[in-house]
């Protein structure tokens, strides 16, 4: 089966989540008319992926960290309120699958724990997964909590078998096989890595699951910070520095690089996929399947909730 899919590497307004929303939409229409049936977006798109973390200086201003982190819990998304409302509809509205990341709040227990997740939205309109990332990366774990494996599951979709890991996840080698294990066609790899170790990953994991494989970082300059974001001038002094280089990519099963990587570009890498080639890859590699060894090796997951609390009310 094959799909014209669409990698969106387009910044956000950083810290903005209405803007970014709108910029999203637009930019999922715009994928629609030219005849794509997939949207991915960039980890933590809404409102933004949090790379000041890595610029704040550990125990430094405390007043600024503390001010930078109030405006991302103020966007960040809320499910339950019916924030992806209108990214919904957009995906009514154009027969697309999105695949979006972003900054969720906790809003049924602690009401202000943050979660890196990624959002798996169906043509339909439907949220048909929702994952959120297990272990945030260095300076991410004083932005994001530690998620649990709800969302380590592989989707039907009209575009093939969707799974999702957001970044150094995919590093991860346990959770790359619990996903190869759901008869994968497409791993969905949003991530503020890129260059040429993330890229070779990404083929390395195309040949190992026998997957197509869909990465993309935000393609952000100092330029597209914007001019409201506290301590702007010490954390991004320079318009023309590239914050991020994006790389979009789009990897074939074995690893042939189909399209991209999309360097240093604020735009849509297109590209098509054809699921039926994954079968065909798998037919000298299947490590969830001819290539494994049950006898010897043995993976439980754990993929129940893990509330904080459970009430027992008479």
């Amino acid at each position: 089966m094959k799909s014209k899919i669409a990698v969106i590497q387009q910044a956000p307004v950083l810290l903005n989540l209405d803007a970014s929303l709108k910029r999203a939409i637009d930019a999922i229409h715009s994928a629609a008319g030219e005849g794509a049936r997939l949207a991915v977006f960039p980890e933590a798109y809404l409102p933004g992926y949090p790379t000041w973390a890595w610029r704040l200086r550990p125990g430094g201003d405390m007043r600024l960290s503390i001010e930078i982190h109030a405006r991302l819990t103020e966007n960040a998304v809320d499910i339950a309120a019916g924030t992806l409302d209108p990214l919904r509809d957009a995906a009514r509205e154009t027969g697309m699958t999105i695949v979006m990341g972003m900054s969720e709040i906790d809003s049924e227990f602690s009401g202000a724990t943050l979660f890196n997740t990624v959002v798996l939205i169906g043509p339909d309109g439907e949220i048909l997964n929702r994952h959120r990332k297990l272990i945030p990366t260095n300076p991410e774990r004083m932005v994001w909590g530690r998620g649990d494996a709800q969302g380590l599951r592989v989707v039907d979709t009209p575009v093939g078998r969707i799974g999702m890991l957001i970044c150094w996840e995919n590093y991860m080698p346990l959770s790359r096989y619990a996903l190869y294990a759901q008869k994968m066609d497409i791993l969905v790899a949003p991530t503020w890595d890129c260059g040429d170790r993330w890229q070779a990953s990404m083929r390395h994991i195309a040949t190992e699951g026998g997957c197509w494989v869909v990465s993309l970082a935000t393609a952000l300059r100092g330029a597209d910070i914007p001019d409201d974001f506290p301590g702007r001038e010490q954390l991004f002094p320079d318009p023309d520095e590239w914050v991020c280089d994006g790389d979009a990519c789009i990897i074939a099963p074995f690893s042939a690089v189909e399209a991209g990587p999309l360097h240093r570009s604020t735009d849509i890498l297109f590209g098509e996929i054809d699921t039926d080639r994954v079968k065909l890859a798998r037919r000298s590699l299947d490590v969830a399947g001819h290539y494994s060894r049950p006898d010897i090796f043995s993976l439980k997951i754990n993929r129940r909730p893990m509330p904080p609390v459970s009430f027992k009310d008479d």
